[in-house]
């Protein structure tokens, strides 16, 4: 991948780390599909003020729209929920372990449904080494209480396979602004969770959220979700959807540095281990290591990776 592309990732990562943290304040007052829908319309809301400000504006034909619906359900609706649903029982450790699973299943999609992104050892290696620097990261202890509560971390790993899919469905969107793809979608998946949450948790009987619960879910619409999106379809049509979803091996990564940053979290042997685990499966899948060693000189076009 470009230098750019790998910026994006990055900044990509460190939106998406916060969202475990968000979500784990909101479902301290908010059931979760309440969650999930204040999260995609606070994000419909901020993406159509910034159309706005661009000068753009959301299409009318109905062919777009049918697929603006289904990357808001692959991509929003059926991945959060899942995730976030599978957050009540499991804690966000955890949920983060299995969500970074989304980068093997991505490779497996994309080679059976692309002609341009077919799985190789060397891809599989890197997931392979950059998904047990994820574990090493979160705690490998966090493994012993796999299968506690299967339903939830099923629940989680189908998330993961979502975003999989929703990868390789999203490469249809190539040539639309990022900001027009992300707001078609955000609104999308407002309509589609609206009638769920409704009718589920009745949110309008539920006690007033804290100040904090706001903060969460405007943390959780403005930057996990409306910039993570504008930044995720520019690097979709940048980088293509497997080194995209490389981003769920950052995401612990991203929360470590956040929980130094701001919660005065130590860091230990252990996590700088996962670290450099993450970043040689990154290397691998970039091919940064086999290059020097067959003699060829460094790309950094898309489809390096």
């Amino acid at each position: 991948m470009s230098a750019r592309a790998w910026g994006l990732l990055l900044a990509l990562a460190a939106l998406w780390a916060g969202s475990f943290f968000f979500a784990e304040v909101a479902l301290r007052d908010l059931p979760p599909f309440t969650v999930v829908l204040a999260r995609v319309g606070i994000a419909a809301v901020a993406l159509a003020l910034a159309l706005r400000r661009l000068g753009l504006a959301l299409p009318r034909d109905a062919a777009t729209w049918r697929r603006f619906a289904g990357m808001a359900a692959l991509n929003n609706a059926l991945p959060f929920g899942f995730i976030v649903w599978g957050q009540t029982a499991i804690d966000g450790g955890l949920t983060a372990i299995l969500n970074a699973t989304t980068p093997l299943f991505a490779v497996l999609v994309a080679h059976v449904a692309t002609a341009d992104e077919k799985a190789t050892p060397r891809r599989l290696a890197g997931v392979a080494v950059g998904l047990a620097g994820a574990v090493v990261v979160i705690g490998p202890d966090l493994l012993g209480g796999l299968g506690r509560h299967a339903v939830a971390e099923v629940a989680v790993v189908a998330g993961a396979l979502s975003y999989a899919v929703a990868g390789v469905y999203g490469r249809r969107f190539r040539g639309q602004p990022p900001a027009v793809t992300a707001a078609g979608q955000a609104v999308t998946a407002t309509l589609m969770l609206l009638p769920l949450a409704l009718l589920a948790e009745r949110p309008w009987t539920l006690p007033m959220p804290d100040a904090w619960t706001w903060a969460a879910l405007a943390g959780l619409g403005v930057l996990s979700t409306a910039l993570a999106y504008g930044i995720y379809f520019r690097l979709l049509a940048l980088a293509g959807a497997t080194n995209l979803l490389l981003v769920t091996l950052l995401i612990p990564v991203g929360a470590l540095g956040l929980g130094a940053l701001f919660l005065d979290e130590a860091l230990h042997p252990r996590h700088l281990a996962g670290v450099a685990l993450i970043a040689v499966g990154l290397a691998v899948l970039d091919g940064r290591l086999a290059r020097p060693c067959s003699g060829q000189r460094w790309k950094t076009g898309p489809s390096s990776g």
